[in-house]
């Protein structure tokens, strides 16, 4: 079964969960979320960007009650952007959370802010480890992914709470869906096809970014401002990729978040 439900039905609201390839991500954001609202959190499979799309098509066709409410968080969000440009039937607003961006001129600097963000004794295990796991043969490629995202997180992060129980979620990363459908995603976006995606969405998009996030925010908020005819864009301060972990952000996240889902 490849999603998770949260509270009770009916199920409108659906988090899509970044990567490619962390499932269950997620689980903290719709703990938070469920008792205003029924949550369902699909968790995506498919090794490629064509795949994931249909796979979430179906899930949403299946266990959603009417045109759902989509927050997707990193990868996420092009994910549900896309299946909005798609299947506008099935989508009443989107909300993209640490969107990364949308054209490739803004896309060389999310790595030279995370590695100008590490020492020099992290920049040169990250180059290891991704060294590793671009040899398809190589043993340990599992484990070097999940350090790299260690390091990585570090990185992405403005002034994180202590890592508590059950907060990162039940997460399972898997490396071959995330380099499978990322090889997709980077071409879809160097082609222009996530640009094009956007101007064919019809519902309102409001996207949620961080100051500190590697990921620029122009990346997000200058090419959907033009694309979108219905765009919100919001800016935290002192917050990095991940808004619900952040001391100085994690409250005000959770009021716009619940506010644009309508969560009592």
């Amino acid at each position: 079964m490849n999603f998770i439900k949260h509270g009770a039905p009916p199920y409108k609201t659906a988090l899509i969960h970044g990567g490619p390839g962390a499932a269950g991500e997620l689980a903290p954001l719709a703990e938070e979320l469920r008792g205003g609202i029924g949550i369902l959190e699909p968790l995506q499979t498919a090794s490629s960007l064509d795949g994931q799309v249909e796979e979430l098509r179906s899930v949403l066709e299946s266990e959603c009650s009417g045109p759902a409410v989509l927050a997707g968080f990193s990868w996420g969000a092009w994910l549900s952007l896309i299946l909005a440009a798609r299947y506008p039937a099935l989508v009443k607003k989107l909300v993209l959370i640490s969107s990364g961006p949308f054209e490739e001129k803004y896309a060389h600097s999310v790595s030279e802010r995370r590695f100008a963000r590490l020492s020099a004794a992290g920049r040169a295990e990250a180059g290891e480890l991704l060294k590793l796991l671009e040899d398809p043969r190589a043993s340990g490629r599992s484990g070097a992914f999940k350090r790299l995202e260690e390091i990585l997180s570090g990185t992405d992060a403005y002034d994180p709470e202590p890592v508590k129980r059950g907060m990162a979620g039940n997460l399972i990363m898997d490396v071959d869906i995330f380099q499978k459908v990322w090889k997709d995603a980077a071409e879809f976006r160097r082609g222009g096809g996530l640009i094009e995606c956007a101007a064919r969405v019809k519902c309102p998009v409001t996207a949620i970014h961080g100051d500190y996030d590697p990921h620029p925010a122009d990346g997000v908020r200058v090419p959907l401002n033009a694309a979108v005819k219905d765009f919100k864009f919001i800016l935290l301060k002192e917050c990095g990729h991940r808004p619900w972990i952040e001391k100085k952000a994690r409250d005000k996240f959770y009021e716009i978040l619940k506010a644009e889902l309508s969560v009592s």
